[in-house]
């Protein structure tokens, strides 16, 4: 058969533009595909979630904890190379882990996904249930007509809240009238008596007298259509009150949010204040970013997570993105909250090892697991060697009301350099560890256990079931530990060193 040039060059461009067509099909499918990510629950370990983080190069984000009908679920942003995904805009999306005893857990694969192209992340938020069905109201990260970034919000129906189905219009509500909308994210919702919605969502004011313009919007909606927007619960912060979470206990209201990471709570009889500013902030650690709460059958149980540091090294500033810490909350009379280290995320440990101390000139020995340290003019120390870099250690701490301050040299060598220092201050009232410290820490001069987790490159501290402090540290491993005492007397007494189970 013979083809005519005419026919060639129909053929040829019709060829072209068939190309064309797979390839702009192609880049939809691309476009509308869903943000994949190497994520792999199977894979993950299920024995506890405390400081728990993905394999690889994924660490946890924002927790979104929530309890029901005796399961604990654990929400949490998937982050991917510390917020560096998308352009540096998050790519962040919500996953999954649940346990009925907060001692086994099972991962779940993305719950809530990037979907489209133009969401950029699915932030941080919160889940309700109501009439049978979990509602997931969340943050969409996106960039606008002009190329700047806004925060939207979205929100997701599901029958067992694990599958969700987002639902229309996405975004449902995009800005309210005098609100910065850079700064719109983080709804916390919850549904009153009536069946009314209420959305305490984290931004600013988009004009204030001042910079501290943080302010915390309330929405209200019968129908998840028609919005309307009430007075601020609150504003005139310094930052944007972040993450926000809010429940009853007990006869009291809580108001928790973040600030600069940092976690602040305020507490009221009513349930949208006058707020009161409580004695001691316990949630307030610095390395306990945005911690959010949720019943566990009587109990609550807080959630966040301690950041990465820059360059994996001691002095390397926090960024985005790293494990899971869990806190028991308990309530004072006045609604003032404490924390403690859930027994189910304590260590699986071996057998207390028998160690003799190496005591300085100002230490008495009174036991095999007490010594008292009686140091007029200075400081001393009793010190043990061979302690393991990971172990879990317990004792009684007792000091006079004139003791300077004492506490606990942790991994360090046999010079005693190096290693990470942990110092109690009852004048100050104050804890610190290795750089970063908890204040208004009530009670030092009583009698106080402590309980020490040395996990990896994570130390985490209790005093007394009421205050907590924990840092990540990373390079320091020595076998050393020291007991010291600064112009005072002090006893720590039985005192436990137990190996951390493989």
């Amino acid at each position: 058969m013979r083809v005519t040039i005419f026919e060639i060059i129909i053929k040829s461009v019709f060829m072209k533009k068939l190309k064309m067509v797979f390839a702009a099909l192609f880049l939809t499918l691309i476009a509308n595909a869903q943000f994949i990510s190497s994520f792999h629950p199977d894979q993950e370990p299920t024995n506890n979630i405390q400081y728990f983080k993905p394999s690889g190069n994924l660490f946890v984000g924002d927790c979104i904890p929530f309890y029901h009908d005796g399961t604990y679920y654990l929400y949490w942003l998937l982050d991917s190379a510390h917020h560096s995904a998308l352009n540096g805009l998050g790519g962040h999306q919500w996953t999954l882990s649940t346990s009925n005893d907060l001692k086994t857990w099972k991962h779940h694969p993305v719950v809530l996904g990037i979907d489209e192209d133009w969401e950029k992340s699915i932030c941080t938020g919160s889940v309700v249930y109501h009439d049978k069905k979990f509602y997931a109201f969340y943050a969409t990260r996106l960039i606008d007509a002009e190329g700047r970034v806004n925060e939207q919000l979205s929100y997701a129906i599901s029958e067992d809240g694990i599958h969700f189905n987002k639902q229309k219009p996405n975004p449902f509500y995009t800005s309210a009238p005098g609100y910065d909308k850079r700064n719109f994210r983080d709804p916390k919702v919850i549904v009153d008596k009536d069946g009314t919605f209420h959305l305490f969502v984290s931004s600013a004011l988009d004009h204030a007298f001042t910079r501290e313009n943080g302010t915390m919007v309330h929405l209200t909606s019968k129908d998840l259509k028609t919005w309307k927007v009430n007075d601020p619960l609150i504003y005139g912060q310094a930052d944007v009150p972040e993450c926000p979470d809010y429940f009853l206990w007990n006869g009291w209201y809580y108001l928790v949010y973040g600030r600069s990471g940092n976690t602040y709570y305020l507490k009221s009889r009513n349930p949208y204040g006058p707020w009161e500013y409580p004695r001691y902030q316990a949630l307030d650690e610095e390395w306990v970013n945005v911690a959010k709460t949720a019943q566990f059958n009587n109990r609550r149980i807080a959630a966040g997570w301690i950041p990465s540091r820059k360059d994996n090294k001691d002095g390397g500033h926090e960024i985005f993105g790293g494990s899971i810490v869990l806190r028991e909350l308990t309530q004072e009379k006045d609604g003032t909250l404490n924390t403690g280290l859930p027994v189910e995320g304590l260590p699986g440990t071996e057998a207390s090892l028998t160690l003799t101390g190496i005591p300085g000139p100002h230490v008495t020995k009174n036991n095999a697991s007490s010594y008292t340290l009686n140091v007029a003019n200075g400081l001393d120390a009793v010190f043990f060697e061979n302690v393991p870099a990971d172990c879990y250690i317990t004792f009684d701490m007792e000091a006079s009301s004139i003791t300077e301050d004492w506490g606990l040299y942790l991994r360090g060598n046999k010079n005693n350099e190096g290693g990470y220092k942990l110092k109690f201050s009852g004048v100050d009232r104050r804890v610190e560890l290795a750089g970063t410290g908890i204040n208004a820490v009530e009670d030092l001069f009583k009698k106080t256990k402590v309980q020490i987790v040395m996990q990896g490159d994570i130390i985490d501290v209790c005093i007394g079931s009421k205050r907590c402090v924990v840092n990540r540290l990373i390079e320091q491993k020595g076998s050393v530990l020291g007991l010291f005492a600064k112009h005072g007397k002090v006893t720590f007494s039985n005192l436990k060193i137990s190996p951390l189970k493989p």
